[in-house]
């Protein structure tokens, strides 16, 4: 049995095309990640997964449960964090802890070897109210809580969202290691760089899919030559980048360009050293999961 099936769910809000026909499936011990930016669709997908809100078209069930007729049974067995923090801030970490375990009429000391490598690393500020903890503490203490009653499936709503690097770094340590006790996972997130820590990836941008597959996959789909060029004013190269008419695509990707080419790059070296460019590098590069999600975002954009 497959954790989590989506099949052509569409969703709208007013004139607003929310999610149109999404379908993918999550499967046993599986991290898949839902990568795209605000504005997306994810938060929409996950409330309608975890029964918080209906779709207009389309059916999906999760741990074998109908997401509409069995919604009651859905939220007894899964482990959801919202975007947003939402434990009780006012109560401390045990409090919040002991009150979720309590919902689900279980305990902490039933489950605790699930939640234990991420409890430990918070459990010197257990007393300390909720609301008092730094980003990456309230992050690992509402994923304890999403955890305390053994889920059969883990959603995660961009779980790293402002939290510091070092912190997102362990985050993404811990949901590897939940991965390996066989928990499939649900996570979203804007940021790129994690799509890579996923098994499978689904890119999503205003509202549909724009592919499934591996990052690995992805990213080796990416065909054309891709160059980083900079120079002293990234302002003026990137404005003519931008009017060259070789020109496939640039956009800015850290200290550089990242640009494509229907022409040649010595023809576009020409153009830019015409326009007196100082301190000009070009070079070869590698494209990555960013590089290919601009390119589907772009061929999304034509098609419109």
């Amino acid at each position: 049995m497959q954790p989590i099936v989506v099949q052509n769910i569409h969703k709208r809000f007013g004139d607003v095309k929310a999610l149109r026909n999404i379908s993918f499936t999550v499967e046993e011990g599986e991290l898949f990640g839902l990568i795209g930016p605000d504005g997306a669709g994810k938060s929409t997908l996950f409330r309608i997964l975890t029964t918080l809100l209906l779709a207009d078209e389309g059916t999906a069930t999760v741990n074998g449960l109908h997401v509409v007729k069995d919604y009651r049974s859905i939220r007894r067995q899964v482990g959801y964090m919202p975007g947003r923090f939402s434990l009780y801030q006012d109560l401390s970490v045990e409090e919040n802890l002991h009150f979720f375990a309590t919902i689900f009429h279980t305990s902490v000391e039933e489950n605790y070897e699930l939640i234990r490598d991420i409890y430990e690393q918070i459990a010197p500020f257990k007393k300390r109210p909720a609301g008092k903890l730094s980003g990456g503490m309230k992050q690992k203490l509402a994923l304890c809580c999403a955890l305390v009653h053994k889920p059969a499936v883990l959603f995660l709503d961009e779980p790293t969202t402002g939290v510091d690097p070092v912190s997102r770094k362990e985050f993404w340590e811990m949901l590897q290691r939940l991965k390996q006790k066989g928990i499939p996972i649900l996570v979203s997130t804007p940021y790129m760089d994690e799509a890579v820590l996923c098994d499978r990836v689904a890119l999503i941008q205003k509202g549909e899919i724009m592919q499934i597959n591996t990052p690995a996959a992805i990213i080796a789909d990416f065909k054309k030559p891709i160059w980083a060029v900079r120079a002293r004013n990234m302002f003026h190269l990137l404005r003519d980048l931008r009017a060259y008419e070789g020109t496939d695509s640039c956009y800015a990707f850290g200290e550089y360009l990242h640009l494509t080419l229907h022409t040649g790059i010595e023809d576009a070296k020409a153009w830019l050293t015409a326009r007196h460019h100082e301190d000009l590098v070009i070079q070869s590069t590698t494209a990555g999961i960013e590089d290919a999600f601009i390119r589907l975002m772009q061929e999304q954009n034509e098609t419109v």
